[in-house]
């Protein structure tokens, strides 16, 4: 088996909080990430791929289509954006890293799966900071 990655880069602001507690309760679990005028990220995200090449092509999955269909599908809608406001996938959920990587992974799979049916997505790696990241493999 081969992985194939691509880097993609947005920035975008959020809260976290549970709309439940009172802003107290907020600030002593989620601290300064609570902030009620928001903060924002600097995110980097690793979408790999998993496969054989192709015989014909020497791919995995063509990186230019690869790339092309995360800018179209998740960075342009990402990038900029205030992600408990903004962003159609985000609605109703906290926005924490844990639950954007877990929508990110529900908007690619299928749509790998169509640009190249023998490839398959294996992770999502969504860098918040430079030494935090959330990774998911879809279980």
């Amino acid at each position: 088996m081969i992985y194939v990655s691509r880097k993609e880069h947005f920035n975008a602001a959020h809260k976290v909080s549970n709309p439940a507690w009172s802003k107290e309760k907020n600030l002593e679990v989620f601290g300064p990430c609570a902030n009620e005028n928001w903060h924002g990220h600097n995110y980097d995200l690793i979408v790999t791929v998993k496969g054989m090449p192709n015989p014909d092509t020497g791919f995995v999955i063509d990186l230019k289509k690869l790339g092309d269909l995360i800018r179209n599908e998740v960075i342009e809608k990402l990038d900029h954006k205030n992600l408990n406001l903004d962003v159609d996938f985000m609605k109703g959920k906290m926005a924490s890293t844990e639950n954007l990587v877990f929508e990110i992974w529900k908007i690619l799979a299928p749509k790998i799966s169509t640009l190249e049916p023998k490839a398959g997505l294996h992770s999502v790696r969504l860098f918040e900071t430079i030494n935090n990241y959330v990774e998911y493999f879809g279980e």
